[in-house]
């Protein structure tokens, strides 16, 4: 793995630049972010989800363009691999599924296509009228029309050819030759050509049917697999828009003159904020998410953050505090959260993950307050990309939780105390959907009931249980 240069390059900036770089192979990319994940050097949903959509990108970049068949399996044994090194990052296993969405949509697409041009050029072929008016036979007895044959046999019609009596009407015998052969020809040319095409087969003339399935996988293989790149660029863009398109909503939901509770440094919450600041006048009260998250809140709101600070990346460090655009902060411990609730108007929560059953996980202190709003009747509003709204069922919550350095809670320098407790510092905290009123998304505002229409819209059924698909494989 490259080495770091540098102590403002953070693990996501490391692996982006190596994911870019077209020397480094795709298993070495797929290594280099396995081992960032396990060892906590990427992490947060938007860091996770970003840099796997760089790798499957990468991987369908670096796939053969007669390799289409095991596109599916190539993209799901990858994410198989990144979710087993970081379970609790479920916005891993989001992007994967919504890349093999892509690529089955594309898939689907590509043989309607296909099955549209070919049923249209059937039915051209069987609605165009024959050249000239040939004699058709009804009920034994011809039909008499105008017959225009070719010179050869026109020729051969001049001639004084003997008349010959069908059913009490004198036909000539080039008249009947010719329709005889005509209407043979096009029968057997009609049906071997609707066989060579359903089957893939070329035609006498060694070219290949016009529908055929061979022709069709080779000339658009290049074009699926740039189409489904294409998708998948429209997914890191609405990774990068996310926090952008939730703050467009602020206005919505937050009126002048309102104390607003928060906690935790989050990006999407600053820039919710930030975006009501110019227009309307609030006060916001912020916990200080002790002790996994203090420090970097004091940055976040001082404006200052370190210089080897993982928050963020890009122009993230340098965003615009709320103290800068006019906003009243105040900064309060965990434990005052009860005692202030009564005097709050609402409570905005940044969510690390939305669960299919409405419940979503957030960093450790959410639940408190959470609880307190609800004690108070205090709405909650939790700020969530789609990208962050998962199909999985909790059905053990314990799998879903991370614990951090207890170091942070009692110190190592109290060994006789250490030495009789078990010390756990929780990292992520599980909000049930009865403790949240709405939740906010880039495509707008949602009740927690309605995230299921979320999964619905956005995966497959067939890739909702990855596991199971890896298995009967």
């Amino acid at each position: 793995m490259p080495s770091v240069v540098g102590a403002r390059v953070t693990g996501f900036e490391l692996f982006r630049r190596s994911v870019r770089n077209k020397d480094i192979s795709v298993d070495t990319s797929i290594e280099t972010l396995i081992s960032l994940l396990k060892r906590r050097q990427i992490r947060g949903s938007r860091e996770c989800a970003e840099a796997t959509a760089y790798l499957l990108r990468r991987v369908i970049e670096c796939l053969r363009v007669g390799d289409l068949s095991n596109l599916l399996q190539n993209v799901r044994q990858v994410g198989q691999r990144l979710i087993a090194a970081q379970p609790q990052e479920l916005a891993v296993g989001n992007v994967v599924r919504r890349v093999l969405g892509l690529i089955r949509e594309e898939v689907e697409e590509d043989r309607k296509g296909e099955a549209s041009a070919h049923s249209d050029t059937t039915s051209e072929l069987q609605s165009q009228p024959p050249e000239g008016n040939v004699p058709v036979v009804q009920n034994g007895s011809p039909v008499s029309g105008q017959y225009n044959p070719s010179p050869l046999r026109h020729r051969r019609e001049e001639s004084d050819a003997p008349a010959t009596l069908v059913n009490g009407k004198t036909l000539g015998l080039a008249t009947i030759a010719a329709s005889t052969d005509n209407s043979m020809f096009s029968l057997l040319a009609h049906s071997v050509s609707s066989l060579a095409a359903a089957h893939g087969i070329q035609s006498l003339s060694g070219q290949p049917p016009l529908c055929s399935q061979a022709l069709a996988n080779l000339n658009a293989a290049k074009d699926l697999r740039a189409e489904v790149i294409e998708g998948v660029e429209e997914l890191i863009d609405e990774i990068r828009q996310a926090d952008d398109q939730i703050a467009g909503y602020a206005l919505d939901y937050i009126h002048s003159n309102e104390i607003v509770l928060t906690c935790s440094s989050s990006r999407t919450i600053q820039k919710f904020l930030l975006k009501v600041a110019p227009k309307r006048k609030l006060t916001v009260v912020h916990a200080e998410a002790y002790p996994n998250d203090h420090e970097a809140t004091y940055e976040t709101i001082v404006g200052k953050p370190k210089a080897n600070s993982a928050r963020g990346h890009g122009s993230d460090q340098y965003m615009k505090t709320l103290t800068a655009a006019g906003v009243t902060v105040i900064v309060i411990p965990d434990s005052a959260v009860f005692a202030l609730m009564a005097r709050v108007n609402k409570v905005i929560l940044d969510s690390h993950i939305v669960l299919a059953n409405g419940d979503f996980v957030a960093l450790s202190g959410a639940y408190t307050i959470a609880k307190a709003a609800k004690v108070h009747r205090t709405p909650v509003i939790a700020l969530s990309g789609v990208y962050k709204v998962s199909p999985v069922y909790p059905f053990d919550t314990t799998d879903l939780m991370e614990d951090g350095d207890p170091g942070g809670v009692v110190s190592y320098e109290d060994g006789l105390f250490l030495d009789k407790v078990d010390v756990h510092n929780p990292l992520l905290d599980y909000i049930p959907a009865d403790l949240v009123d709405l939740y906010v998304t880039n495509l707008g505002g949602h009740a927690a009931p309605s995230t299921q229409r979320i999964v619905k819209d956005h995966y497959r059924d067939e890739d909702l249980e990855l596991k199971e698909i890896e298995t009967s494989a």
